[in-house]
C-alpha cells in the first residue's frame, strides 16, 4: 500500500491507508494510547488499543520517534472534535507500527518555553517545534515570493561568487580568506556583480548569502545573513528604486496573507499596514521630527540610532497608518563609493534606507554610472581605483543609470512575524559567540 500524505487522511474517511512520520506527544488514557503523528503535510490524532499488536509497539514509544504506521481513518466521536485544529474531525485507528527510528529522551518538552541560548543549542530539536515550522515556512514563502515577483517583472536571476578580491563597502570590516598564496575576502554584498550585471540583463536580481565581520552582540545583528539583492537599468533616479520596493512589499504581503495565514495566527503575528506610497522623509528631516516629537536631539548625526528608528516608524503608523517608512539622503561620507550624490547639495547621497517595524531592513541608492566620477569617487573615499579594475570595466564600456537595494532576509522575517531577535528567524545563526556550538567552549 502506498504511502498517504496526514494532509489527505479527511478525504479517506472509512478507509484503510499507510502513512508516516514523527511522533509529537504520547497520552496514555487506561489501556487506550493516543499520540499525535505529523508529516511535512499536518498533524493527525492516532488510537491504539489493547486488541492489536501494535499496543505493545505504542507503550515504549517517545516523541521524535520516526514510525510508519497502518491503520483506518475514521470520524472522531461528536465530543472529540476539536474543530480548533486541521483534521480534528478525525483520527487513527491504528492497526500496525513500525519502527524506522528512535528517539533518546528528550532534554525538555518540545512547547517548553527556552532561552535564547538554550533553543540554539538545540536547534535541531528545536526548530522541529510548531513555533520554528512556523517561522521558517513564512521564510521560505517570502522568499518564493520574491523571487517569483521579479521573474514576473523581467528580472533576471544570477549567483554571485562569495569569494571575492576587493571589499564592496570600501572600509567595513571583512573576513579575509587564505586563497591559495594570496589573501581574499568573504563577500560583504553581491554589489559589483548585480552591477556588472545591469549592463548584461538591465533588470537582475540575487538572492544568497553575505558575511559582515563585526563584533557585534545585539539582538539584530548576524555575521552572515541571507541577502535579497535587486539591480535595475535606466531610472529616472532613486525614488524609481523607492516606487519599486514599496510595490514588492505588497506583493509578499500579499503572498504571505494567501499562505501563511495559519502561521500568522499560531505566532500571535499581524500582517503590515503598507499604503500604495511608503512614506519618506530626508535624514535631517527625521533627525528634527525626532528633535519636536520625542524630545531627542540627534540633529547632524550621520545616520539613526537604533531607538530613533524606532521613533521614526511609530511616528509613521500613527501620521500614515503605514509600518514602513524611508529615510533618504544620508551623507556622502557615511555612504559607499559607489552611491550617488544629490546634485543640489552633493554632502548627501541620493540614497536610503527603509524601515519597518522600528528597524532598518533594506539599504539602496541610485548608483554612480560614469567611470570618471566613480573613479574620483573612489579617490576621495581613500581607495586605490587600480584594485577595482575588473569592477570599473563595466562603467568605463558604458552603463546607464540604475539604482538598486539589499535586503536581510532574517530581518524581514523577524519583522513580519514581530520577534525580537533576529536569530529567530535564522536557521543556523552566525554571530561573534557562535558557529553552531558556542565557541568558547
Amino acid at each position: 500500500m502506498d504511502r498517504t500524505a496526514i494532509g489527505e487522511l479527511n478525504e479517506k474517511v472509512g478507509s484503510e491507508v499507510r502513512v508516516a512520520g514523527s511522533v509529537s506527544v504520547r497520552r496514555d488514557h487506561g489501556k487506550l494510547i493516543f499520540f499525535d503523528l505529523r508529516d511535512q503535510s499536518g498533524t493527525v490524532q492516532a488510537v491504539v488499543t489493547p486488541k492489536v499488536d501494535a499496543h505493545k509497539v505504542a507503550s515504549e514509544m517517545r516523541p521524535e520517534w520516526a514510525v510508519r504506521v497502518g491503520g483506518v481513518v475514521n470520524k472522531r466521536p461528536d465530543n472529540m472534535v476539536n474543530s480548533e485544529i486541521p483534521l480534528g474531525d478525525i483520527e487513527l485507528e491504528v492497526k500496525e507500527i513500525e519502527v524506522l527510528g528512535r528517539a533518546q529522551e528528550l532534554p525538555f518538552d518540545t512547547d517548553a518555553e527556552l532561552n535564547i541560548d538554550t533553543h540554539l543549542d538545540y536547534l535541531p530539536l528545536t526548530l522541529r517545534t510548531k513555533k520554528s515550522r512556523a517561522i521558517f515556512k513564512v521564510q521560505s514563502e517570502i522568499a518564493y515570493a520574491f523571487r517569483d515577483s521579479l521573474k514576473k517583472c523581467g528580472f533576471t536571476e544570477f549567483q554571485a561568487p562569495k569569494i571575492i578580491g576587493e571589499d564592496a563597502e570600501g572600509g567595513a570590516s571583512v573576513f579575509e580568506v587564505e586563497y591559495f598564496d594570496n589573501k581574499a575576502n568573504l563577500a560583504q554584498s553581491p554589489q559589483f556583480y548585480k552591477q556588472i550585471m545591469v549592463g548584461v540583463f538591465e533588470k537582475v536580481f540575487s538572492v544568497g548569502s553575505v558575511f559582515r565581520a563585526e563584533k557585534h552582540k545585539t539582538t539584530r545583528h548576524l555575521n552572515e545573513y541571507t541577502s535579497l539583492d535587486i539591480e535595475m537599468g535606466y531610472i529616472e533616479d532613486h525614488t524609481d528604486v523607492m516606487k519599486f520596493t514599496s510595490g514588492l512589499m505588497r506583493v509578499i504581503n500579499e503572498h504571505l496573507k494567501e499562505t501563511c495565514k495559519e502561521e500568522f495566527e499560531l505566532l500571535g503575528a499581524e500582517f503590515p499596514s503598507i499604503p500604495e506610497e511608503i512614506p519618506y522623509m530626508k535624514l535631517r528631516e527625521a533627525q528634527e521630527l525626532i528633535k519636536a516629537e520625542f524630545g531627542e536631539d540627534g540633529v547632524g548625526a550621520p545616520d539613526l540610532e537604533p531607538q530613533h528608528e524606532r521613533m521614526i516608524s511609530e511616528y509613521a503608523k500613527n501620521q500614515f497608518d503605514s509600518d514602513f517608512v524611508f529615510v533618504t539622503h544620508f551623507p556622502t561620507s557615511k555612504r559607499p563609493m559607489y552611491t550617488y550624490p544629490d546634485e543640489e547639495d552633493p554632502t548627501y547621497t541620493k540614497g536610503f534606507d527603509l524601515l519597518f517595524r522600528g528597524l532598518e531592513i533594506l539599504t539602496g541608492s541610485q548608483r554612480i554610472h560614469d567611470y570618471d566620477q566613480l573613479v574620483e569617487s573612489m579617490k576621495k573615499k581613500g581607495l586605490v581605483p587600480e584594485k577595482f579594475s575588473f569592477y570599473l570595466q563595466a562603467f568605463k564600456y558604458g552603463m546607464p543609470p540604475h539604482g538598486g537595494f539589499g535586503m536581510g532576509l532574517e530581518r524581514l522575517t523577524a519583522r513580519f512575524l514581530g520577534l525580537d531577535n533576529v536569530k529567530e528567524a535564522t536557521l543556523f545563526p552566525r554571530e561573534i559567540n557562535r558557529i553552531d556550538t558556542l565557541l568558547s567552549e
